[in-house]
């Protein structure tokens, strides 16, 4: 075992290690942990944080100097003075929801343990889990928090379990997979909000007393706010500032929330949603809560970034499972539900003469479904489409030399579908009530085992030997009436959860059933862009909006706290902008912010654009690899001015790949852009011109100039000599 998490008898205390971190937390009187440090490591502890406040509540046998109220508390719970928001209430067999959890013992392990039916972080030879152990005498239960230290990463991953150890049930009514709290308040708060074909717009705002909430009711992660946020302090830039991040691995209703105290302490609390969660546990049962991560550092929220994109990249991201990530083609916007097998056999010989490597069929290739009003549930190939069946088109188009993906959205049900009509009581409804239709679609309940089997049988039968490498995972509406059939009225608060461990279940069977086989998921776009889902995927489709110059912010805002190998990107023919020069450059080079892609009908292509694009993916395959695993850096905010600037640099800095994206026309105005990364003593080429430049100068300031015109790309990318 190393030192990357100690615990000292003598002192009461905890440390946590990572490579340029610290946390610390002490056990008060040996029975309460308190959140000591957390911070740049340090050989001396600040004083610890005492304050008395009137009306503050405290344990008579401690006195005033301690309230629950006023402490920095490691993981605080409901009704026992501390009057800030709780991390958990659970309501007893005697109706209240106060507990009183104390501490009963400890393990530390090398490594880390599953967590049952959902995603979490996979461990390296570094990893080391921490496990506290808790008890509330009065329920019953039994709390053990959760530490994951990822030392390379600078992260800790936090989650917890809870028993129920007593005669009788108790209700988890709040569960937060982790709290933080800070003795300051003077931070900015950036967080992405936004809304379907907006996502993840990066917003920042001062901290004030008060509380200010993150979250979605929606049933999944949502187009309309990122569980990803971030404190740094006023005045900080990219590259210096303390800054602390934090995330969740979880794709259903979350809810964080940053509260400022009487004391100008700042408590930071995520996880699942208590508006629309409770979880009864009978005698024994355990619940298992979602994994929340979270990172520190001095050098910014640029190094916010580049911690969690390395975190993401090595601990949760599923392998595409090929050599390199596939260049796709996906027929959505070149046939819409225009499925021709003749005619995506001609897409597939024209895609592959293009250096594109899969060709993805996308809605309308199944049951009765020629639009978007029937059919969904009917996981069947339709005859009608494909005579000889669907293994047999399959088979047609892998002969023209590319491989073949396809489009499934496995929660939704028309009405008008086989599946409705044979078993209305499987979608989300409150029997009485209307069944509101989004899209024309009702939600399947996925939190019920009938439902799950249903699904993987179909699939199965269809699927299984026709030799797919891709599939296209779509939800494209958000919950509501939500009720299970499945359950019992006393354990419907569980139903939203249930569902999101369905999705994960039955993710994870096409993971295993079909392991060769790459899985892009996609919601809508960015409807469920979150960290939950990557250990099922290799990338997720970034947002329906695909007008490059508004992909700019959402690509950005991105970037923030997901990385860019998350990150799908495609060209697209809207307005047939591809016979412009420079308007398909520019869609091109925005595109190649993440795995590049194609959404058009290469049969009307001029042999000019076809051109284009044969030298567009040569260029990626030189490109992709500094983009998708080299370190990011921000050097100009889209959403605050006429140009997207940034730089992807290869971790020993030998290759700086930097793109400047003048999104609007302006007067013609130098931006001098600090490529940080770069090595000082080195001597750089730019691959594309022959100019030389040295380290330092980089670092001291490249200068672009701005013209008079939009839509206008420009890139460099220098090599170390």
């Amino acid at each position: 075992m190393s030192d990357t998490i100690t615990y000292s008898a003598s002192e009461k205390r905890f440390c946590l290690r990572t490579d340029s971190t610290l946390y610390v937390i002490d056990l008060y009187d040996g029975k309460y942990p308190l959140q000591r440090y957390y911070g740049p490591a340090v050989d001396t502890l600040p004083d610890a944080f005492h304050v008395y406040r009137a009306f503050s509540p405290y344990p008579t046998e401690y006195g005033p100097g301690f309230s629950f109220d006023t402490i920095l508390s490691e993981y605080p719970t409901f009704g026992n003075g501390d009057m800030r928001h709780e991390a958990m209430r659970v309501k007893g067999p005697d109706g209240s929801g106060v507990t009183d959890f104390v501490f009963i013992g400890f393990k530390i392990d090398a490594g880390r343990e599953p967590i049952p039916g959902l995603p979490y972080a996979r461990p390296d030879a570094d990893t080391e889990t921490l496990e506290m152990h808790m008890e509330d005498p009065v329920t019953g239960c039994v709390l053990t928090l959760r530490y994951v230290v990822f030392p390379h990463e600078d992260v800790i991953a936090r989650s917890y379990s809870l028993r129920n150890a007593s005669g009788g049930s108790v209700v988890l009514e709040n569960g937060m997979s982790l709290c933080l709290d800070i003795p300051r308040a003077d931070f900015d708060l950036t967080y992405l909000p936004g809304t379907y074909g907006s996502e993840r717009f990066n917003t920042k705002r001062p901290l004030s007393q008060g509380c200010f909430l993150m979250d979605s009711r929606r049933g999944s992660s949502s187009h309309h706010m990122s569980p990803f946020f971030a404190l740094s302090d006023r005045g900080a830039s990219e590259e210096s500032g303390r800054a602390y991040g934090f995330n969740l691995v979880y794709s259903g209703n979350f809810r964080s929330m940053v509260e400022v105290d009487q004391n100008q302490t700042t408590r930071v609390l995520t996880g699942i949603n208590p508006d629309t969660f409770s979880w009864k546990l009978a005698p024994g049962e355990v619940f298992h809560a979602p994994e929340a991560v979270m990172t520190y550092t001095d050098k910014g929220l640029g190094q916010v970034s580049r911690n969690f994109h390395r975190f993401a990249n090595r601990h949760l991201a599923r392998p595409c499972g090929f050599e390199r990530r596939p260049v796709v083609l996906n027929t959505w916007e070149g046939t819409f539900f225009n499925i021709n097998e003749d005619r995506l056999v001609k897409y597939a010989k024209e895609a592959a003469a293009l250096g594109i490597d899969m060709l993805v069929m996308d809605d309308g290739w199944f049951g009765t479904r020629r639009n978007d009003l029937a059919g969904l549930g009917d996981w069947w190939e339709c005859r009608d489409l494909f005579p000889d069946g669907l293994g047999a088109f399959v088979s047609r188009v892998k002969a023209q030399g590319v491989r073949f993906g396809i489009w499934i959205e496995p929660e939704m049900v028309n009405p008008d579908s086989d599946l409705y009509r044979a078993h209305p009581d499987w979608c989300l409804h409150v029997p009485g009530r209307r069944r509101s239709e989004s899209r024309n679609q009702l939600v399947l309940d996925m939190g019920n085992p009938d439902v799950l089997d249903y699904l993987k049988t179909t699939f199965s039968k269809t699927f299984d030997g026709v030799g797919l490498d891709y599939f296209k995972w779509d939800m494209n509406r958000h919950l509501c009436e939500v009720w299970s059939s499945s359950l019992p009225a006393d354990r419907q608060g569980e139903a939203y959860h249930r569902y999101v461990l369905g999705v994960y279940d039955l993710a994870d069977w096409f993971r295993t059933q079909y392991p060769d086989a790459m899985i892009e998921m996609c919601s809508g776009g960015g409807g469920r862009y979150d960290l939950g889902m990557l250990p099922y995927c290799s990338q997720i489709w970034t947002s329906d909006t695909t007008d490059a110059v508004h992909r700019t912010k959402i690509q950005s805002g991105s970037l923030y706290g997901y990385p860019a190998s998350m990150m799908s990107c495609h060209v697209s023919n809207h307005y047939n902008v591809v016979e412009d020069e420079q308007r398909m450059e520019f869609r091109w080079r925005v595109a190649m912010g993440g795995p590049l892609g194609y959404e058009l009908d290469p049969t009307s292509l001029s042999d000019k654009v076809k051109e284009t694009i044969r030298a567009q993916i040569a260029e990626w395959r030189n490109c992709e690899q500094i983009v998708l695993w080299g370190d990011y850096y921000r050097l100009t905010d889209p959403l605050a001015g006429a140009v997207y600037a940034y730089c992807h640099a290869l971790p020993d800095a030998g290759e700086l790949y930097l793109n400047f994206l003048q999104l609007v026309p302006e007067e013609p105005k130098t931006y001098v852009l600090k490529l940080i990364a770069a090595d000082p003593d080195a001597v750089y080429k730019d691959r594309y011109t022959g100019l030389i430049v040295t380290g330092q100068q980089l670092r001291d300031g490249f200068a672009v100039r701005s013209e008079r015109t939009d839509q206008l790309a420009k890139a460099w990318y220098f090599v170390r000599q």
